[in-house]
């Protein structure tokens, strides 16, 4: 597997350290670089080219919003991931319109911003778990076709809507973590979602997990 290459951009030297550690613990990711300012990250990005670049997005200077706007139009495109102390939205749509493809809020699990990097990766959207359920439903469509899960398929499903991450769910199910992603990209492909956030709203609004089984956030009131 080719090393994921990662640049980094905070203001705090302290966030950028901790942020560095969680991600070079992890075997094939690199982090190539890494900025405090927005202005500086542009800079810096068009020679490193990094494949993700994780940032957050509220720096004095350029903000997050333009930086992502002006980032997304590189070529190549960097996979963007925004970080920020607030999971609230308007904040995750609006980085979502301007091209990124993940969100986490800085109270999220290390193993989240793991999860993240590889998500994006895939070419998937990634909402980290604290604020997933609540753009879910602010983004839910009533109008949705039922889907048809085999026992398998709800058995991932499940421990998927509970926040687990392919590394667990093939710990919990003794599995390959790789037998575990291409189950969640089959139910992508069932759900016509792509991202863990639209598939917690496809639970929630086709009632595929029944009450007694389902997590918290899954559930119907």
């Amino acid at each position: 597997m080719n090393c994921v290459r990662v640049f980094l951009i905070d203001d705090q030297q302290l966030i950028r350290t901790g942020v560095r550690k969680i991600l070079e613990a992890e075997e094939n990711i690199d982090v190539v670089g890494e900025a405090s300012s927005g202005e500086e990250a542009l800079r810096l990005v068009r020679d490193l080219k990094p494949d993700v670049v994780l940032m957050d997005i509220h720096m004095p200077g350029m903000g997050g919003l333009e930086t992502t706007r002006q980032l997304a139009s590189l070529d190549p495109k960097p996979r963007i991931i925004g970080l920020s102390v607030s999971g609230q939205e308007p904040y995750p749509s609006h980085l979502f319109a301007v091209g990124a493809q993940g969100y986490l809020s800085k109270d999220c699990a290390a193993d989240e911003v793991i999860e993240a990097v590889w998500a994006v990766m895939d070419g998937e959207r990634y909402l980290s778990r604290d604020v997933a359920q609540d753009y879910a439903l602010t983004h839910a469509d009533p109008a949705s076709n039922h889907a048809t899960l085999s026992c398998r398929e709800t058995e991932i499903l499940v421990l998927l809507c509970e926040g687990r991450n392919a590394r667990d769910i093939a710990a919990t199910l003794h599995i390959s973590p790789s037998t575990v992603r291409t189950y969640r990209h089959r139910l992508y492909a069932k759900l016509h979602v792509h991202s863990p956030i639209e598939l917690i709203r496809e639970v929630w609004l086709q009632g595929l997990i029944p009450d007694q089984v389902a997590p918290e956030h899954s559930r119907t009131p």
